[in-house]
């Protein structure tokens, strides 16, 4: 077929674009992040036509941003995902060859990765929070997605919520251990503290309490913060929850699979899980406290914040890159 020469800046903010009609902006800022290093990397090997890129090409990209970003496997999928999605609408405008897309490799996540090391990235939970924000605000996803995602919350501390543990005036909330009524939170009496919120957070869990939250009470005639029309929210609902509104068709990302999302089986009611990009609740725990640690919160604060001990935390939580790590300790070195 003909190709139609264009540049790779042209061509990404062409993409923009486009994607701007359609998505959520911390979507597009997503991609235009992400696309920004396919950009850099083009300009330092010469390529000012993306009618030359190649399979090979596109092989050496990620060899590169491999090495350069100090990527995770997760974060290297993520990366190869997004310039799939974006060779595939090339295409569409005779950018590259209609099959190039099919030749972009992302790494496979073992089931080992998928415990121990897949979180959400903060982009992700941001397009996820932005998009039930607009369309599904102070609905039970809505409220307890952000609450996993602002307070680091284990589901089960979430679960254990009532409505009297949330103090508006301090704007916090309080993490109690009642076994003796169902609700032992882990790590037991060592586990309760309270848990400072924003302003942002307590207009939220104002408007659900107000307007959305049913008038419930569980079998032992507590009064849960986070209630269906049956009574308390399960374990298994909250994971319910978490999976199906990572899936990025669910918050408007283009699918990262080459998936049709009309005939997808993870799209089904009850197999979100199947969809590769959707993470568990402990991923977004994991997502979160990373973030924090990205943004300079003390190793203490967050510990403290998210209930884990700092060799836990160093061990099992925390998967900032060495890179990642280096650039925080700079912003002391003119202090020394």
């Amino acid at each position: 077929m003909n190709l139609e020469p264009i540049d790779p800046e042209k061509a990404v903010e062409l993409y923009l674009a486009e994607r701007e009609t359609q998505y959520a902006d911390a979507t597009v800022r997503s991609h235009r992040s992400r696309l920004g290093h396919l950009v850099r990397w083009c300009e330092e090997n010469d390529i000012d036509n993306m009618n030359d890129l190649t399979g090979r090409r596109l092989h050496e990209y990620r060899i590169w941003r491999r090495n350069e970003g100090d990527l995770s496997v997760a974060s290297e999928k993520t990366q190869m995902d997004t310039v799939r999605v974006f060779t595939r609408w090339l295409a569409s405008i005779d950018g590259v060859p209609p099959e190039l897309h099919q030749k972009v490799q992302s790494p496979s996540v073992s089931a080992e990765q998928n415990t121990r090391h897949v979180m959400l990235e903060s982009e992700d939970a941001e397009a996820m929070l932005d998009h039930l924000e607009k369309y599904e605000y102070a609905s039970r996803r809505h409220v307890t997605l952000s609450l996993l995602w602002h307070t680091m919350m284990r589901r089960g501390g979430a679960r254990s919520l009532d409505v009297e543990d949330y103090q508006r005036e301090e704007q916090c909330l309080s993490v109690v251990s009642r076994p003796e009524t169902g609700t032992r939170i882990k790590n037991g009496k060592n586990g309760e503290r309270l848990i400072a919120l924003s302003d942002r957070m307590c207009v939220l869990l104002d408007d659900w309490i107000q307007n959305k939250r049913p008038d419930v009470t569980d079998e032992h005639g507590r009064e849960p913060l986070l209630a269906t029309a049956q009574g308390r929210v399960s374990k298994a609902t909250i994971a319910r929850a978490c999976y199906q509104y990572t899936q990025p068709c669910t918050y408007d990302e283009p699918c990262p699979h080459d998936r049709n999302p009309e005939t997808c089986d993870a799209v089904q009611h009850g197999h979100a899980s199947k969809c590769p990009s959707s993470v568990s609740p402990h991923a977004i725990r994991r997502g979160s406290i990373t973030y924090s640690l990205n943004q300079d919160v003390p190793e203490t604060a967050v510990g403290d914040r998210a209930n884990v001990s700092q060799e836990v935390l160093d061990q099992h939580y925390d998967r900032r890159t060495d890179r990642e790590k280096m650039e925080l300790r700079r912003q002391y070195l003119d202090d020394l």
